[in-house]
């Protein structure tokens, strides 16, 4: 295999728009730090301007450009005009990572039904919008790549875990249809399940942050599954810390 020189790796994904929703902080800000790295043109999306503007801030000092759009990608409406947006200021969408995510934690029974909408919501129906939305373009042109955040979650259960966990395993299996109907038009769809995250959206109480994966990481598999060679596509990548905490 002809190993690429730092040259060709450092411009691998340039020209290309990726879109990274949740994009202002944690895993979202990681991997819109590595695809801007490789050369893509980015655009995150999140609810809050001054958090994204933060983020703004943090990219540009690295020589990172970055086109932010406040959006709740829980809503049809927002998505539209986000996924509008984005193509009109820098072309179609060839890269789609859906990482917006949350949990509301703690036994089934004492869990509102606002509460479920909120987490499945924000979790499962997003995904659907953002893809429905940026898929279209992506089937006109026989080629893209969309990358879901999912969670060791949405293979495992555990006790106080019931929202997010029914939210992951229904974005495993959204990913996997998905996966099956648009292989056929040259999109490749894979998901990512890394288990606990040191950012401050999980509960982390009494462990170890060092003995956790960061979000690095799941930008590193990320990276790994958007510069795959063409002819196979990475459909699922679990990740774990090298010991438990």
């Amino acid at each position: 295999m002809t190993q690429e020189s730092p040259q060709t790796r450092d411009t691998i994904l340039a020209g290309q728009v990726a879109l990274i929703t949740g994009g202002s902080r944690g895993i979202g800000l990681a991997v819109a730090r590595r695809l801007g790295e490789l050369g893509a043109r980015l655009a995150i999306c999140g609810r809050r301007a001054e958090t994204l503007s933060q983020a703004s801030q943090a990219l540009s000092g690295e020589g990172i450009s970055v086109l932010t759009v406040v959006a709740d990608v829980t809503r049809a409406a927002d998505v539209a005009s986000m996924v509008q947006k984005v193509e009109a200021e820098l072309g179609p969408i060839d890269i789609l990572v859906n990482n917006a995510g949350m949990g509301i934690f703690g036994p089934f029974h004492d869990r509102s039904e606002t509460e479920w909408d909120t987490v499945l919501n924000t979790n499962l129906k997003s995904v659907f919008l953002v893809s429905r939305a940026a898929v279209p373009a992506m089937i006109r042109r026989r080629r893209g790549r969309v990358v879901n955040i999912s969670s060791l979650a949405g293979k495992n259960t555990f006790p106080g875990g019931v929202l997010y966990c029914a939210s992951k395993w229904g974005l495993m299996g959204l990913t996997g249809c998905m996966a099956e109907e648009l292989r056929t038009h040259g999109i490749r769809v894979s998901v990512i399940c890394p288990g606990s995250v040191a950012t401050d959206f999980s509960p982390l109480a009494g462990r170890n942050p060092a003995a956790l994966l960061q979000a690095d990481d799941v930008a590193h598999a990320v990276v790994a599954v958007v510069t795959e060679g063409p002819h196979s596509f990475i459909s699922e990548v679990s990740l774990r810390p090298p010991q438990k905490s």
